[in-house]
């Protein structure tokens, strides 16, 4: 990690160059035995949000759903969410895992809801009935009779990625029948329905097109066994499918395909042509199904999504094209060619995460159609409000108005800068640098900045989280530049079950040991 940190850093302190040359600009080794965790089947098919053009849909779209994640440093207050989410009219929500104080604030709100049962607790689950018994009773029961809309358990999340070299095939399949047989144990069987979110990598086709679409011949029987248990329980099948994946891995992947402004030259499969990506990748796993015997199988689309940042092709012009031609083409109730009828989908995602996993890509931390502090990025009709446009977050606390920056007079070749920024973007978030971000055009000592600033802000603002050996000073002058946001931290909140959100617990444990020293020397 410190290896490719110190090559950023030289990058930072040069500042971004215009050919491309900065930190972000990719290349991608297709060779690598790591690939993408989101790779599809590629070949198939500011403090206001940003004004423009808004498709204003003829029928609204029924039940529309959002991930909701919380790999984040500072949350915003599970109430807070759920009133957004019913603001917006977000009628269904699908949770990664089962955290108590979400499902505690989606009582009695009607949102149809989707647990998650990470990937680390399959083995535990596939081992045990006990276990999935007691998962069940906890995590579903529990809720249930707190009037939590419960209607999917999620077992795993893309388990069967190629990239995990077959860590979870043993164990996916006997967790979901122990989960599946747990929940019918609980007389919950005709409610609640098990599913696994799988990653499009999980079906291929040889040619592209999406009438030859299979299941991969590595995975072949894993999948029929699990599909076998989803069709025997009136259960869905849920794919994950992101176009932009398919252009970040392939700059030869056609940029219009992964639109829907039908402006692409079409894939013609026989009579059909498929004038973009997601509706070709979508039939090809319903021609997966229906070659082996399951074409009535529904299919729920888990994750759908465009981020914003941290790469060129992450932006808000291109998030905000993508989002509103997905919903004016689920407005319709067309469907796909093989799956006529409206679709169930969930955007990924609700709001970005600062603290997802950056292997992937810088973008990963920039999925949310809200920001970290719940303000929308752009405008965008999701058919469900009467204002047509996304409604922000409510009451939002913010921590004082104050930056970290880089001292005037220090120098970016200073030898102290070099680790001072490693050690701050390896803590905190300098994933909006690079090349064509939305800070790429910052110069060294922006650069310097920014990473100071976000250490600062992660760290609720103390006073030594802007040291930096001497480097930093605080100001009240908001440093932002045009697209450059220089972050300004939601306060953290207190859950009900003694969770801290955020680095507060630095302060609280440092609040509490002078607490301790004064009261013993006194």
């Amino acid at each position: 990690m410190f290896g490719s940190m110190f090559f950023f850093l030289n990058l930072l302190l040069l500042g971004a160059s215009s050919d491309g040359s900065s930190f972000g600009n990719r290349d991608v080794d297709d060779s690598s035995s790591l690939g993408h965790p989101k790779a599809d089947v590629g070949k198939l098919g500011l403090s206001s949000p940003v004004k423009m053009s808004v498709i204003h849909q003829t029928a609204a779209v029924v039940g529309i759903g959002a991930n909701w994640g919380s790999q984040a440093s500072h949350l915003l207050p599970p109430n807070t969410v759920v009133r957004m989410l019913r603001e917006n009219g977000i009628q269904r929500v699908k949770l990664f895992d089962a955290d108590y104080d979400s499902l505690r604030a989606l009582g009695r709100t009607g949102i149809e809801v989707m647990v998650g049962i990470p990937n680390d607790m399959l083995s535990h689950l596939a081992g045990r009935s006990k276990a999935a018994e007691k998962w069940v009773s906890e995590n579903v029961t529990r809720h249930l009779n707190s009037n939590v809309n419960i209607r999917y358990v999620a077992v795993g999340n893309e388990p069967f990625l190629a990239t995990y070299n077959g860590t979870f095939l043993r164990t996916t399949y006997p967790a979901l029948r122990n989960i599946q047989n747990a929940l019918v144990k609980a007389n919950h069987g005709n409610q609640v329905k098990v599913t696994v979110p799988l990653n499009a990598d999980v079906y291929t086709s040889p040619d592209g097109l999406p009438s030859n679409g299979d299941f991969r011949a590595d995975i072949h029987p894993y999948m029929l066994q699990i599909v076998q248990l989803l069709n025997e329980n009136g259960a869905p099948f849920t794919i994950n499918i992101y176009p932009f994946i398919s252009l970040y891995i392939d700059d030869n992947f056609p940029v219009e395909y992964a639109f829907f402004d039908g402006n692409s030259t079409p894939v013609v499969d026989g009579s059909t042509s498929y004038y973009n990506m997601f509706d070709a990748n979508h039939d090809t796993l319903a021609w997966a199904l229906q070659k082996n015997g399951f074409q009535n199988l529904p299919i729920i689309v888990g994750e759908i999504g465009w981020p914003t940042d941290g790469d060129r092709n992450a932006n808000l012009l291109y998030a905000q094209r993508f989002y509103q031609g997905f919903m004016s083409h689920l407005s319709g109730g067309r469907g796909t060619p093989m799956r006529p009828g409206p679709i169930n989908a969930y955007l990924f995602s609700l709001i970005d995460e600062d603290e997802k996993s950056i292997d992937p890509g810088n973008f990963e931390r920039h999925w949310g159609i809200f920001r970290y502090d719940g303000q929308p990025k752009y405008s965008l009709n999701l058919g469900t409000s009467n204002s047509g446009n996304l409604v922000p977050a409510r009451n939002v606390s913010y921590l004082d108005q104050r930056w970290c920056i880089m001292k005037s007079n220090a120098r970016p070749e200073d030898p102290q800068v070099a680790p001072s920024v490693s050690y701050a973007c390896a803590r905190a978030d300098c994933t909006s640098l690079g090349y064509q971000t939305s800070c790429g055009g910052l110069d060294a000592q922006g650069n310097i900045s920014y990473a100071f600033n976000s250490y600062y802000q992660k760290n609720n603002q103390l006073d030594e989280a802007c040291k930096f050996n001497g480097l930093g000073t605080i100001t009240r002058a908001d440093p932002s530049i045009e697209n450059c946001r220089f972050n300004i931290m939601i306060k953290p909140y207190f859950s009900g079950v003694g969770r801290i959100s955020g680095c507060f617990e630095k302060t609280l444990a440092m609040v509490l040991w002078i607490s301790i020293f004064l009261l013993t020397n006194l």
